[in-house]
C-alpha cells in the first residue's frame, strides 16, 4: 500500500472522516476468541485473547491495541481475519483495565509500559512452542511495541522469537501528540478519551482511597491527565518525564526485527512531521510506508469490501506471513538439529 495503490473510499479523503468511518466500519466486524487469563508478578491479571483461524496455525501473531481500546475493537478483529487467513493465529492482548474487569493495581497502562507485552509474548511461546511469532501494534499499542522491540534489540527476535512486527500510526513524539489534541478538533478526541480514562480513574479512587489525585479527574487535557494520574502512578516525574521516557522515536534506531511502520501525513492525532524520519531511514530493518491520506488508523480504502480484512490489513498481514515463513523454517531446522544431537 502507498500513495499508488491507497485511494480513499469515496467523499471520504478528510482525515478525520477516514478516521470515523474506518472506526464505524470496523465496528461492525465480530470474532470467535478465546479469554486467557495470566498471572503477573505484581498480583496483577492480563487478559488475553486467541482467535479462531480456519487451518492450523504456522505462526502467532500478538496484537496490541490502541488509548482505551481492546482485543475486541474493530481494527483488532479486521488484522485477526486478515492474519487467520495466511495461517498466522492471532493473540489478543487487553493491556490492563481494558479487558471488561478493572484490573488490581492503581497502575494500569501507557505508551512505553512493556512488561506486560513481554508476559504475553513469554506465554505464546511456551503455548505455542516451535511457532514463529510476530506482533502488530496500533496507535498507543504500536508506541509500546516500538519501545518494547528497541529495548530488546536483536534479543527481541532471539528470547521472544519475534521475525516479524508491525505498526499503523503511532504516536512518535508523545508530547508533540499531546499538545496537537489541544487544539481544533483534536478536543473532541481528547474528550472521547478523557471520558473512558475518567470512568475507569473513579472506580479506581474507591478502591484506592487518597492514592487519586482529585485533579486527574478534573483534567481537560491528555497533558493534564498525564501528569496528575498516568505519570505518578507508574513511577514518572510528570507528563513531561513520561513523554521523554516513552516516546517511540528514541528507541526506532535500536530495533533490530524487520518492522513495517504504516503512517498518514494527514493523521490528525500525529503531527506529520513527528516522524523521526532520519532514523528510520538510517535503520535497515524499517521499512515505512506513509501515505499523504488515510487519518489515524483509517486507511478506509475504495477497494475495501463488506468484511475485514481490508487493504490496511492486507499489507500489514502479506509483510509478516512473507517474514513468519522464513522464521518457520529457521524453526524447523532448529527442532531437526535438536532432534539429531
Amino acid at each position: 500500500m502507498n500513495d499508488n495503490t491507497f485511494r480513499p473510499f469515496p467523499g471520504l479523503s478528510n482525515p478525520h472522516l477516514q478516521t470515523l468511518a474506518a472506526r464505524a466500519r470496523r465496528a461492525r466486524f465480530s470474532a470467535r476468541t478465546r479469554r486467557v487469563r495470566l498471572e503477573t508478578n505484581d498480583d496483577d491479571f492480563l487478559d488475553v485473547d486467541v482467535f479462531e483461524i480456519p487451518t492450523a496455525p504456522r505462526a502467532v501473531c500478538l496484537l496490541l491495541h490502541g488509548l482505551e481500546g481492546c482485543a475486541a475493537s474493530g481494527y483488532i478483529v479486521g488484522a485477526a481475519a486478515a492474519l487467520g487467513t495466511r495461517g498466522i493465529l492471532p493473540v489478543g492482548l487487553n493491556f490492563r483495565s481494558c479487558g471488561g474487569e478493572p484490573n488490581r493495581t492503581l497502575g494500569s497502562y501507557h505508551s512505553g509500559r512493556t512488561d506486560d507485552i513481554s508476559r504475553t509474548l513469554e506465554w505464546i511461546e511456551g503455548r505455542y512452542p516451535g511457532l514463529p511469532r510476530a506482533a502488530v501494534g496500533f496507535s498507543l499499542g504500536g508506541n509500546a511495541l516500538l519501545v518494547h522491540l528497541g529495548r530488546q534489540g536483536n534479543g527481541a527476535r532471539r528470547d521472544a522469537g519475534i521475525y516479524a512486527a508491525a505498526t499503523v500510526s503511532v504516536p512518535y513524539d508523545l508530547a508533540r501528540c499531546a499538545d496537537a489534541l489541544e487544539h481544533g478538533l483534536g478536543r473532541l478526541y481528547t474528550r472521547y478519551f478523557l471520558g473512558s480514562l475518567k470512568a475507569k480513574l473513579r472506580e479506581k479512587a474507591r478502591r484506592f482511597p487518597g492514592e487519586v489525585s482529585p485533579l486527574a479527574l478534573e483534567a481537560k487535557t491528555m497533558r493534564a491527565f498525564d501528569d496528575t494520574f498516568t505519570a505518578p502512578a507508574h513511577g514518572f516525574s510528570g507528563a513531561q518525564d513520561y513523554y521523554d521516557r516513552c516516546s517511540a522515536a528514541r528507541f526506532v534506531e535500536s530495533v533490530e526485527v524487520p518492522t513495517l511502520l504504516i503512517q498518514s501525513i494527514d493523521d490528525p492525532l500525529v503531527p506529520g512531521d513527528c516522524l523521526p524520519l532520519e532514523a528510520i531511514g538510517a535503520n535497515p530493518a524499517l521499512e515505512l510506508l506513509r501515505t499523504h491520506r488515510g487519518g489515524h488508523v483509517g486507511f478506509f480504502a475504495r477497494s475495501d469490501g463488506a468484511g475485514p480484512g481490508g487493504l490496511l490489513e492486507s499489507t500489514f498481514s502479506d509483510f509478516i506471513a512473507a517474514r513468519v515463513t522464513r522464521g518457520d523454517t529457521a524453526a524447523r531446522d532448529s527442532q531437526n538439529m535438536t532432534g539429531s544431537v
